[in-house]
């Protein structure tokens, strides 16, 4: 099908996450840097980024030197060709258990894929910000795909928001899933090399405080 919902409680077993690991681990949320890229089509969002090297083999998990990131060809189109530069991931978020499980996890999937024995692994964690008068966009290129093998999304939190419904299209358009990711921990996974993606934009229910939707991006493809 190209496409995999895994619900919150498969994947907090599967991590070993409970509620006390889960609310340390969304607080490294906090800790984003606004996304100066995303500002240019008026969208509010916060992010880092990290790149990593994931063994097949062993599972080990290394990190690669910090540098630009470049949406890969055939991709992207609003990024296409473009360095984009990123606050790196904190101490803190590469110190956190759940942080390597997560990632780990991604990785043991990506083989059902493709059987390469080293992958290229880039970890983006999100916020998208909506205000009484402006959308939050978490997808402002629309939809499209990430020019990788894995992609992933994890849902850490959403507070004070509608909206937010993720779509997974197949090679001729045709839609594949629709769902509202709400309960922290429900994990969507994708082959984008025969899907595309987007999600549709977010709007506070409260309109005297700002809405929010946290997400852990990790995608993969062979190095």
């Amino acid at each position: 099908m190209g496409t995999f919902l895994m619900s919150a409680a498969d994947l907090w077993r599967s991590i070993g996450a409970d509620a006390d690991a889960w609310v340390r681990f969304s607080a490294h949320w906090e800790e984003l840097a606004p996304d100066p890229y995303a500002a240019e089509q008026g969208v509010h969002r916060l992010r880092r980024y990290g790149r990593f090297r994931y063994r097949a083999a062993d599972g080990a998990l290394a990190p690669t030197a910090h540098r630009e990131f470049v949406q890969p060809d055939d991709s992207n189109a609003l990024y296409l060709a473009r360095d984009r530069h990123f606050e790196p991931l904190t101490a803190a978020f590469l110190e956190d258990p759940l942080f390597e499980r997560t990632v780990k996890l991604v990785g043991r999937i990506a083989p059902v894929l493709d059987e390469a024995p080293e992958w290229t692994v880039w970890v983006h964690p999100f916020r998208v910000v909506a205000t009484a008068d402006d959308e939050g966009r978490p997808t402002p290129e629309g939809v499209h795909r990430d020019g990788v093998t894995l992609v992933s999304s994890l849902l850490i939190g959403v507070d004070n928001a509608v909206g937010g419904e993720s779509s997974v299209f197949g090679p001729e358009g045709d839609r594949l899933l629709t769902t509202t990711l709400r309960e922290p921990g429900t994990f969507l996974l994708g082959d984008d090399r025969c899907t595309r993606h987007g999600v549709s934009p977010i709007r506070a229910v409260d309109r005297g405080k700002p809405a929010r939707r946290d997400v852990l991006v990790v995608t993969c493809v062979p190095s």
